[in-house]
């Protein structure tokens, strides 16, 4: 699965110094020490695997606004939910008003009730949200866009909720930064990544990081474009196609392996965008 070739010229190819330089900030800041604040912290607490992959669902799905808010938003809903697999065996009617008091931002109680019904019905149809993933995959699809469109479908058809902002999707031309976030975590798997999905069975073989897009929002958008990787000011599916072609100029078997890296700097309070000093690049 490789990535489509959209438009008629791509970015400009890394320079082996900065091919070099990314590669040094994964090997000192791919670390779980460097993770907090962050939603993806909550899937370390769980486990097993199918309990990762709901708590990432609710983690990345809230992960918009400011981080503080985000984290206490998350574990309100996780601990209104207590051990995740055990909640789904509830009734639906239970679940669905299981979060009523629960509020973050644009997010009501209500909907996200509604996502974790739809979670136990595909999680009763296909065993686990990665074997309904990996069902919705093709073989000509040319990267993970196309099935995450599928897969978020039938997950709202199964909430009887069609999650206009709480599941953005690929085919509406949005960046999808949240749900491609949750597929990083799910697919790939290294200090940070849990990668609960790696491997499982799809439509041209195991499931795996060569087709995973970058989660694009403002911030990594700032940091494309001082790669000169992305000319764009806002985040769009394209601009994240485009950016991710870029790093798969230097490993096109896990193109995203940098996101991590490269969006603590500004995140954390300690690492500021102004300590990253790209080597000189061409323009995009």
């Amino acid at each position: 699965m490789g990535l489509p070739d959209r438009g008629k010229a791509g970015p400009a190819p890394p320079s082996s110094r900065l091919a070099a330089y990314l590669e040094g900030l994964y090997r000192a800041y791919n670390r779980r020490c460097y993770v907090a604040p962050d939603p993806l912290q909550f899937l370390y607490d769980y486990p097993h695997p199918h309990a990762q992959e709901v708590v990432g669902l609710v983690a990345s799905a809230l992960a918009y606004g400011r981080v503080a808010q985000i984290l206490r938003s998350v574990g309100a809903v996780l601990e209104r939910m207590g051990d995740p697999l055990r909640f789904l065996e509830l009734p639906c009617a239970e679940i669905a008003g299981a979060f009523g008091s629960i509020r973050h931002r644009f997010t009501s109680g209500r909907e996200i009730g509604r996502l974790m019904v739809g979670v136990k019905r595909i999680r009763e149809e296909f065993g686990s949200l990665g074997a309904c993933f990996a069902a919705c995959g093709r073989p000509d699809d040319p990267d993970l866009a196309p099935p995450l469109d599928r897969f978020l479908s039938r997950l709202a058809a199964a909430a009887e909720d069609p999650f206009p902002f709480l599941l953005p999707r690929p085919s509406r031309g949005s960046a999808c930064k949240r749900p491609f976030l949750y597929l990083r975590w799910m697919v790939r798997r290294d200090q940070v990544d849990p990668g609960c999905w790696n491997g499982l069975p799809g439509p041209t073989g195991p499931l795996g990081p060569g087709g995973l897009l970058i989660p694009l929002d403002t911030h990594m958008a700032a940091i494309g474009r001082r790669l000169r990787a992305i000319s764009t000011k806002g985040a769009s599916l394209a601009a994240a196609r485009r950016l991710t072609r870029f790093f798969a100029q230097i490993d096109p078997n896990d193109p995203v392996k940098y996101d991590f890296c490269l969006t603590r700097f500004g995140i954390r309070e300690e690492m500021s965008l102004d300590h990253l000093h790209f080597p000189h690049h061409r323009r995009c």
